[in-house]
């Protein structure tokens, strides 16, 4: 039987093939000029926008076009220098002095300086007006306060810290961190107002502004946009970064992103040679491997293994019991009873079959993930080490739910305690069909249990705006980065984060949120994430994330599924590729790739 689904793959694929082939020939070779050197990558969706303090998604075009003070190496994790060549923390950690590389340049050829990086931080990151997500991971202590800073000259910037910030310098590495903003053009923006009385910053560089008004400083510049078609960006000639040779980076000329939905179909267009890459922004499908290593040679291509992705894949329930301006609650009181009671989030938990997803969809090779840290950082907190896991057990589950109050008709269907049916609607993005097929699995898993799922697939964009802006969603399945320090992910676990979307506050700019209220965990992840950005001493702060590991374990707001393993096809002709599961991006090294 696993043999004929698999022919039958192979069967659909290769019609598909053929009906591109007339297509994929020529349209590689419409975009390269003479003797240009280029890199074809896909994008699932279209950049939402093109100003860096309104993304709230990935990918982005932000890892292709802007640089921080440091970043982080995609194979050690270790945090290295950028825009700034060096810094230097007083005795007490209270102060942290950075320099600048001299003759830094934008894009348009005005100079880099200080002035941009006190810009950045203080009128952009840390405006209260501005919706910045990367403002979550510097806010410091109980007081949630932010570092103040100040130009000491041209190349240097102090900044200036109210208690001891360990995560500092992680925060300040692009992209995942804070990308320094160019001040000359930018400027006037946060002075000015629109119609509505919002800040013209804000409507900014959007995705309709035409590419070569967006001025950046990293590797590549924006040179085009066809929405729904591709993103094409040219090497920035004003780059500060150099090989070891000394040659000047990027070393491509062009990279095209085109944005390709389906991830099947980016499959074909693989295997068709209209793209160079499979499974940089996310590691590819598993059910790719083995027919990619079976055709790499006739694909020219190397395909890549690099461990367990840091990232995480999400079940997490709304247990907001908020209201929007108009006094209605964001989700059904029945449903919010439901969510905020612990045993039946644990029973959900129990009735999940993280094996068979893995069996299933990932082809043994995905990783069960227990922890919402990821497992490449020091601080991961495994089972051997004592962690609390759900495994899967339909009659544990069933007794969690009745202990809870619930009850079974004769027909196996749950009802809350006032005779409520229970059911809810689950969603998740439709262009990701690893998700799509999880979440019927779950479906049928959560059928067992005698709850209705009413699934949904959406647009991501649609997603987010649903998560973010009306929250009128019951569960949702979604992915999100990981990475060495789990400080990186404060904004997702904090009540004041802007990606807490399991009881999300009232956010910049957004209509007004009635009667929020924090659970008594999440106040206890407050408390241990404040702790553990003050402690330097390594042993301490494994033990403080190790607590925030058992409270989420305990609670479970978010059932943390099964993680894709980093898997990436790319033409043999690339060359200096550095690849590992840590970075959210496979391409983290993108200035020093040459063909």
């Amino acid at each position: 039987m696993k043999r004929s689904r698999r022919l039958n793959f192979l069967r659909v694929l290769l019609v598909c093939l053929c009906l591109l082939l007339p297509l994929s020939a020529c349209s590689l070779q419409r975009f390269r000029a003479h003797n240009e050197s280029q890199l074809v990558l896909a994008t699932p969706t279209d950049p939402k926008t093109f100003n860096f303090a309104n993304n709230q998604s990935f990918p982005n075009i932000f890892m292709f076009t802007y640089d921080g003070l440091t970043r982080e190496n995609g194979v050690t994790g270790e945090i290295e220098p950028s825009l700034a060549e060096s810094w230097q923390f007083s005795k007490d950690k209270k102060t942290a002095i950075f320099t600048l590389r001299p003759d830094l340049k934008w894009s348009d050829g005005n100079p880099l300086t200080a002035d941009d990086v006190v810009f950045t931080y203080q009128d952009v990151v840390f405006n209260p007006k501005v919706p910045i997500e990367v403002k979550d991971n510097l806010k410091i202590g109980a007081k949630q306060a932010y570092p103040s800073l100040r130009k000491l000259d041209d190349r240097r910037v102090k900044f200036t810290f109210p208690e001891p910030f360990a995560p500092f310098l992680r925060a300040t590495a692009a992209p995942n961190g804070v990308c320094i903003l160019p001040k000359h053009a930018l400027e006037q923006s946060l002075k000015t107002k629109d119609a509505n009385g919002n800040l013209a910053f804000l409507s900014t560089w959007g995705s309709d502004t035409p590419p070569d008004q967006i001025i950046v400083n990293g590797p590549y510049k924006l040179d085009a946009y066809v929405a729904g078609q591709r993103v094409v960006f040219r090497r920035n000639p004003y780059y500060w970064r150099k090989a070891e040779d000394g040659t000047q980076l990027p070393k491509l000329d062009k990279i095209i992103w085109q944005v390709i939905e389906n991830l099947d179909v980016q499959l074909l267009r693989f295997r068709s040679g209209d793209l160079d890459v499979l499974g940089d922004t996310r590691p590819m499908k598993s059910e790719y491997y083995g027919l990619l290593k079976q055709e790499a040679k006739r694909l020219n291509a190397n395909v890549l293994d690099g461990g367990a992705w840091s990232g995480v894949l999400q079940f997490v329930f709304n247990v907001s019991t908020a209201k929007n301006a108009e006094g209605k609650p964001f989700v059904d009181p029945i449903k919010a009873k439901w969510f905020n009671t612990k045993e039946f989030r644990q029973a959900v938990a129990h009735a999940i079959d993280k094996e068979r997803i893995n069996t299933n969809l990932f082809r043994g090779l995905g990783v069960v993930q227990h922890s919402p840290v990821s497992i490449q950082s020091p601080y991961f907190l495994s089972p051997e080490q004592g962690l609390k896991v759900y495994d899967y057990n339909i009659d544990t589950a069933k007794q969690l739910l009745t202990g809870a109050g619930f009850k079974y008709d004769n027909q196996g269907q749950l009802f809350d305690a006032d005779g409520n049916r229970v059911e809810f609607n689950l969603i998740t993005n439709s262009n990701n069909l690893v998700r799509v097929a999880i979440g019927s699995q779950i479906k049928q898993d959560l059928d067992k249990i005698g709850m209705k799922v009413n699934f949904q697939t959406l647009n991501f964009n649609v997603l987010v705006d649903k998560l973010t802006t009306t929250r009128d969603w019951d569960i949702h399945i979604v992915g999100f980065g990981g990475g060495v320090d789990p400080h990186g992910v404060a904004n997702l676990w904090m009540t004041s984060g802007g990606s807490h979307a399991f009881n999300l506050k009232q956010q910049p700019g957004q209509s007004e949120v009635k009667d929020y209220a924090p659970k008594p965990y999440e106040s206890a992840i407050d408390r241990l994430f404040i702790a553990g950005a003050q402690e330097f001493d390594e042993a301490k702060r494994k033990e403080i994330y190790g607590q925030f590991q058992q409270i989420v374990a305990e609670e479970v707001p978010i059932i943390h599924l099964v993680n894709d393993r980093a898997l990436m096809a790319v033409r043999k002709d690339v060359k200096g590729l550095k690849y590992s599961g840590l970075p959210t991006w496979g391409l983290w090294n993108i200035d020093e790739l040459d063909r």
